[in-house]
């Protein structure tokens, strides 16, 4: 059954990825995209969360704004990852999203309804009602099973945060896994790292589960970690390596911290730019064997277009509301992209 699957993608993305170089690689792109509260205009009892974000609410979301911030951010997806792979990424992590149904409207936007992404949603038990999820152009991924995970802290039984979310499937015929994270945030200062240190043993214990079931199994991790690539969470607890020399075949190399070492950033605060999200990778995707899937390399999609041009956050993610004021941006986190090549045979 596998191998008919494999056959069957083989054919149907041979016109969606990118080729470079003389041995013919085939390129297959994923990333993360925290989509700053999308949240859709009609009250849900069950979610105190979503009051802001109402007709009558403190941002007066209306159906116009929501239509808008739809075609905002189906703009900025279908643009991800096209000049390096011609189909777009082939899984994409999402974060900030109210439910199921605000992934539907925003896969019926042009231009990226015609590009045929398919849904992974859970809903989660979190605070504001927001959730992560996964969109995934099934000519590119297999999608074979996924899982949510809670969130949990012994110390804390009563905490509550988001899910995280394992997508399984075949990618370039082979096993691959995406844990899609949005682990709690900074409020508190300092003393909320131990929610974040949480998360991480959470996110590690999965990654560690599925290489003992399969060591050959290649593992993505991405989200808004809301914490940097330095920080004890993802360098510690998750021991997310630095240097891909430095990272062993069962580890974990996070492919966003050269790119922070460089002083790249994926939001910035009080003209501070840090770079909360991360692409961590499985040490079995590294290395010079191309006949499997290796990594080739990560970027943060800070284009002009996503960028403030003007005033006091020149240069700042274009996002949603100054304030309480539409500004008509997209979100206040740049997207996250990396790149896997493989050789065509």
């Amino acid at each position: 059954m596998i191998k008919k699957i494999v056959l069957l993608q083989i054919l149907l993305f041979a016109l969606s990825i990118g080729v470079v170089g003389q041995t013919r690689l085939g390129v297959y792109a994923a990333g993360f995209y925290n989509l700053e509260n999308l949240f859709d205009t009609e009250d849900d009892p069950d979610n105190p969360g979503d009051d802001e974000f109402l007709p009558n609410g403190p941002y007066s979301w209306t159906p116009e704004k929501y239509q808008q911030k739809l075609r905002n951010l189906a703009k900025v997806i279908a643009k991800l990852a096209r000049e390096k792979c011609p189909g777009g990424p082939a899984i994409l992590g999402v974060s900030e999203v109210e439910n199921r149904r605000v992934l539907q409207d925003l896969g019926k936007t042009e231009p990226l309804a015609s590009m045929g992404y398919e849904i992974v949603h859970y809903d989660s038990p979190d605070r504001r009602g927001i959730d992560v999820a996964c969109l995934y152009n099934p000519r590119l991924f297999t999608l074979l099973s996924s899982k949510a995970y809670p969130f949990f802290m012994p110390s804390k039984p009563n905490y509550r945060s988001r899910d995280q979310l394992l997508v399984s499937g075949l990618l370039a015929g082979e096993s691959f896994h995406m844990i899609v994270n949005h682990w709690p945030s900074r409020y508190g200062g300092d003393r909320s790292s131990i929610y974040r240190e949480a998360a991480a043993a959470i996110t590690k214990h999965i990654a560690d589960s599925i290489h003992a079931a399969d060591p050959q199994a290649k593992v993505l991790i991405v989200g808004d970690m809301n914490d940097d690539p330095t920080d004890k969470s993802t360098k510690e607890v998750l021991k997310a390596r630095r240097k891909a020399a430095d990272t062993e075949p069962d580890g974990y190399f996070n492919a966003t911290w050269p790119l922070f070492d460089k002083g790249i950033g994926s939001l910035c605060y009080q003209d501070k730019w840090n770079l909360y999200d991360q692409l961590i990778i499985s040490g079995n995707l590294l290395g010079k064997d191309r006949s499997t899937l290796k990594f080739w390399k990560a970027e943060i999609f800070n284009r002009d277009f996503l960028t403030t041009q003007e005033g006091k956050r020149k240069g700042y993610p274009w996002r949603t509301f100054s304030s309480n004021t539409f500004i008509n941006g997209y979100s206040d986190h740049f997207p996250a992209l990396i790149y896997f090549v493989k050789e065509i045979r």
